[in-house]
């Protein structure tokens, strides 16, 4: 399965500047998804890390994974209109820096998966050279007002 911007927004909350997926290019719901976040010199984060030597900051690029990982567990019908909410981060290493220009890959597979929580292993890289790995815990929640 491959979803394109407009199916990404319809299944997870995020809105330019903070959407940091442009494509899903496999898509296994409760499973795997991987996808990729063309980086460019535009992005505003940019502007202050680092003037001169712009550097995407390694907490975004984890929020990529994270929001990838949402795609892949929102994606199953019975989480249809939850958020999937971060609850952890662990194990993560960056071993390559991404610059404007990257295509930054990304890739989740789902290694547990309940009804309230789950936990993936997440890999970011950047034309077959690993940027960052580990894993990330998220829970689910209903949207509020509902």
């Amino acid at each position: 399965m491959d979803l394109n911007i407009y199916e990404i927004i319809e299944c997870i909350p995020h809105r330019y500047p903070f959407l940091l997926v442009d494509r899903i290019t496999e898509l296994v719901p409760g499973e795997s998804a991987k996808g990729y976040k063309n980086v460019t010199i535009n992005e505003p984060f940019f502007q202050g890390h680092f003037p001169g030597k712009p550097i995407m900051p390694g907490v975004l690029i984890i929020e990529a994974l994270a929001q990838l990982g949402a795609v892949a567990v929102l994606s199953r019908e019975e989480n249809k209109g939850k958020l999937a909410l971060f609850t952890g981060i662990d194990g993560v290493r960056f071993r390559r820096q991404v610059i404007p220009g990257d295509k930054l890959e990304l890739e989740v597979n789902v290694i547990k998966l309940r009804s309230s929580m789950g936990k993936a292993a997440v890999k970011a890289s950047v034309d077959g050279e690993e940027a960052a790995k580990g894993g990330i815990m998220f829970a689910f929640a209903k949207p509020s007002g509902k």
